[in-house]
């Protein structure tokens, strides 16, 4: 069965995307730990982060570094962290977390968001990404 980032990369269901490619995607979550909480995701269904091929992870990761670097000019965080938990959905996610102190990566922080908020915040990350010259944001 596929997953829920299957259904909202194949169209199925809605999500709101900051970045989409034939490998990866990166979208807003649902449930932000705090403001500009994305997740980057292959666009092949693998459970575990430590199944995905070399190419794709590194890939992954190159996509994460361009969402965080539009993370800092959003958001001017101190820093961007990142975590693979995979315990929610069994489709390989790397969360992007804003955080200015270690407790802002506390997923006992969650908060179920609004999707007009959830545009916003996607449309202005891929503003940034496209001000700092990446070209694969989409709306």
């Amino acid at each position: 069965m596929a997953s829920i980032f299957t259904k909202i990369i194949n169209g199925e269901l809605p999500g709101h995307f900051v970045w989409r490619d034939e490998v990866a995607v990166a979208i807003m979550t649902i449930a932000p730990v705090q403001p500009g909480h994305c997740l980057v995701i292959p666009v092949e269904e693998i459970d575990h982060w430590d199944d995905v091929p070399a190419d794709i992870s590194a890939h992954l990761m190159s996509v994460a570094r361009k969402v965080a670097k539009a993370q800092k000019k959003v958001y001017q965080p101190k820093r961007v962290g990142i975590m693979v938990a995979g315990l929610e959905v069994p489709h390989t996610h790397y969360h992007l977390i804003p955080a200015n102190e270690i407790t802002d990566l506390d997923f006992a922080l969650q908060q179920p968001a609004e999707a007009e908020a959830l545009a916003t915040e996607a449309a202005r990350l891929r503003e940034a990404l496209a001000e700092l010259g990446y070209a694969s944001a989409e709306e």
